[in-house]
């Protein structure tokens, strides 16, 4: 279904059965101001099975359903995604994320410039227990509201978006980048491309938030981080050595780095005394993960995640769960 004109923004959604999985992060997509300029591109294992609400996607530029049967990896799907798509910028919003009011105007302009990815700033959905901010200065802490907008080396995974043109070169090979966004985005700047920090740009995320979990995702993300840097960038064993034998120290350079990020948020006094254990041992299970990555590959870690980025209420803590929208990094 489409209108007359090209959309500017093909928004991407996974969902791995029914059109519910994905309707909370439809509908702030929808509450954007420049709704009819984005093409929302659903991919789902059936259209039969979907159950899709074609009331909720009125006043969009347009959508389409891509079926891809079973769902046993996230990341080739969001490139599939990537392939379909008709607006000249693209972006993966999880199930879990939930954009904010101008979050597609700031995208759709910031793409007017040369950048070839445009990242937001992330606030936090379900900040009611450690285990939340542990997994949100883990994976965001860069990139947490507020910020200044910039040029950047790298930017949130999942989050960013992107100019569609600097993505179809790679080919199948967009499958395996997209597991590990860093990597993608330093080869785009390998290539010359540039990348950019816009916070005006601002999306919600629910983080993983049941104890045990908070490990189990780390550990999987940095088995499958490690073996996609040394793989993707065909590294020597000599290489490999090196780092397996470097690993000890990745615990302190996350930590420090971390510790930064918490800092500048202003809520250090208010978190570390309860988020410092759980920190230290995520910092490990993290290294460890990426130690196995180096050692044997990323075994099944991209299984793994599925159920972690496809379902993650399943991996909330019941009183962590969101009511509403947070009031941003400093809930």
């Amino acid at each position: 279904m489409t209108s007359a004109s090209q959309p500017q923004l093909s928004v991407i959604l996974i969902t791995p059965g029914s059109f519910e999985a994905i309707r909370k992060s439809i509908d702030h997509v929808r509450a954007q101001n420049v709704r009819d300029q984005i093409e929302l591109v659903i991919v789902a294992p059936s259209e039969a099975e979907l159950g899709l609400d074609p009331a909720a996607l009125e006043g969009f530029w347009g959508w389409q359903i891509v079926e891809v049967g079973n769902i046993d990896n996230v990341a080739p799907l969001q490139a599939v995604g990537v392939r379909r798509a008709r607006g000249d910028a693209v972006v993966y919003v999880e199930e879990h994320s939930y954009p904010a009011p101008g979050w597609a105007e700031a995208l759709i302009r910031a793409h007017a410039g040369p950048w070839a990815a445009i990242g937001p700033a992330i606030t936090n959905a379900n900040p009611g227990t450690m285990a939340s901010w542990t997994t949100f200065f883990l994976d965001f802490g860069e990139w947490i509201a507020p910020g200044e907008p910039r040029p950047a080396m790298s930017l949130p995974g999942h989050q960013t978006s992107y100019k569609r043109a600097a993505l179809l070169p790679y080919g199948t090979k967009l499958d395996r980048l997209m597991e590990n966004e860093w990597i993608l985005h330093q080869d785009l700047r390998a290539q010359g491309h540039q990348l950019y920090f816009e916070p005006a740009a601002q999306t919600d995320h629910l983080n993983v938030s049941r104890f045990a979990e908070v490990m189990s995702v780390q550990f999987h993300n940095c088995r499958e981080f490690g073996a996609n840097r040394a793989e993707l960038g065909s590294w020597s064993w000599k290489r490999r050595v090196l780092y397996i034998f470097g690993s000890p120290l990745i615990p302190l350079v996350r930590g420090r780095r971390v510790m930064g990020h918490i800092r500048r948020s202003g809520l250090q006094r208010r978190l570390m005394p309860g988020m410092l254990p759980l920190l230290i041992a995520c910092l490990v299970s993290g290294a460890v993960g990426e130690l196995m990555g180096n050692i044997s590959g990323k075994g099944d870690s991209s299984q793994k995640r599925v159920t972690f980025e496809l379902e993650r209420l399943r991996h909330t803590a019941d009183r962590d769960r969101p009511k509403g929208r947070s009031e941003g990094g400093r809930n």
